[in-house]
């Protein structure tokens, strides 16, 4: 027999690989939120380190924030905060939103949102799809501007408003702490070295982190966690905080649940984000882009140490959620 073709190595490596997956019955879309896929970054991963991305963009609203908006309104809705004849409203950069809308319509709850004027056209156009009330800020004061205008908002009518406050809300931290950390676990477990994620709510850190330092491996050895935070206050790492320059949320207590703060440049974490569009065909955002620039950084070290390990980083949100869509309209001129 002669040596196969790369084409049919592929396929045999392929066909090898394939995992039939069940299909899940769902009561409802808010059942599909969490137990999403963890996949491994085979090729971008270093010899000796093991480096695996939670697919967060595998939530039916497209991103991380399906958790903690479901786990923020169901936690209200048991102790009465949140009534019937409440309009929901926060401030958001854009993902949270998109939650809050999916959440809302499929509990037939009102939603209104603050977001900065210059979050993607992507966000805006899905969560307005949703008929989310919007309310824009300033551009030029980021997700700031949000937070202090739904403030205003809330101050002016406190009665028609239920303000969950994402960034001192901890139901937040606590969607993680009860889902995506017990979820890790399960997969990787006593292997499960570092955990990395950015910081914007901060909520996936604080929340997975806690869980996640709980566990002891067989050799007695706890999990690392770092916190990836964007290295300048004017960064392009959307949905990331510069806490040094913001107004820094509640919920973000990093002596309880992080052990490292990793600067990111928004360079480098664009051009992960690249690498790992063109290395292992996921198509992600630059905030997930940035994530894996610190699961990269921690294996590096790792290596030039001598050691091995298993860093789990978390995927937030897909690429094409900054694209600038079709309009979405009742009627189309053909």
């Amino acid at each position: 027999m002669g040596i196969p073709s790369a084409s049919q190595q592929l396929a045999a490596q392929l066909a090898e690989r394939y995992v039939g997956r069940s299909p899940q019955a769902a009561g409802s879309v808010l059942d599909l939120i969490g137990g999403t896929p963890l996949v491994r970054l085979s090729h971008i991963e270093p010899p000796g380190i093991e480096i695996w991305a939670k697919c967060e963009f595998c939530n039916p609203g497209g991103s991380v924030k399906d958790r903690p908006a479901l786990q923020m309104v169901r936690d209200a809705l048991a102790d009465g905060r949140l009534t019937p004849d409440k309009t929901l409203i926060d401030a958001t950069s854009g993902n949270t939103g998109v939650a809050y809308s999916l959440v809302g319509a499929a509990l037939g709850i009102r939603v209104k949102l603050v977001m900065p004027a210059n979050v993607s056209a992507a966000r805006k156009q899905i969560t307005s799809a949703y008929g989310t009330e919007l309310v824009y800020s300033s551009e030029m004061e980021g997700s700031d501007g949000a937070i202090r205008m739904v403030r205003e908002l809330v101050a002016a009518d406190p009665a028609r408003y239920f303000y969950p406050d994402q960034y001192s809300n901890e139901s937040n931290p606590r969607a993680h702490y009860l889902g995506t950390g017990p979820e890790i676990l399960a997969l990787v477990g006593d292997r499960l070295t570092h955990f990395v994620a950015g910081v914007g709510t901060s909520g996936t850190v604080m929340g997975t982190g806690r869980r996640l330092r709980e566990h002891r491996r067989p050799d007695g050895g706890r999990v690392t966690v770092v916190a990836v935070e964007p290295d300048d206050a004017f960064h392009g790492l959307e949905g990331l905080k510069h806490m040094a320059s913001s107004i820094v949320p509640a919920i973000w207590r990093p002596d309880e649940a992080v052990d490292r703060i990793l600067p990111m440049s928004t360079e480098e974490g664009w051009e992960v984000t690249e690498l790992v569009k063109e290395r292992e065909g996921l198509f992600i955002g630059h905030s997930a882009g940035a994530n894996v620039a610190g699961a990269l950084h921690l294996a590096r070290e790792l290596q030039q140490a001598g050691q091995t390990g298993c860093i789990v980083t978390v995927l937030c949100d897909r690429g094409d959620r900054y694209f600038v869509p079709l309009k979405w309209e009742r009627r189309y001129e053909w």
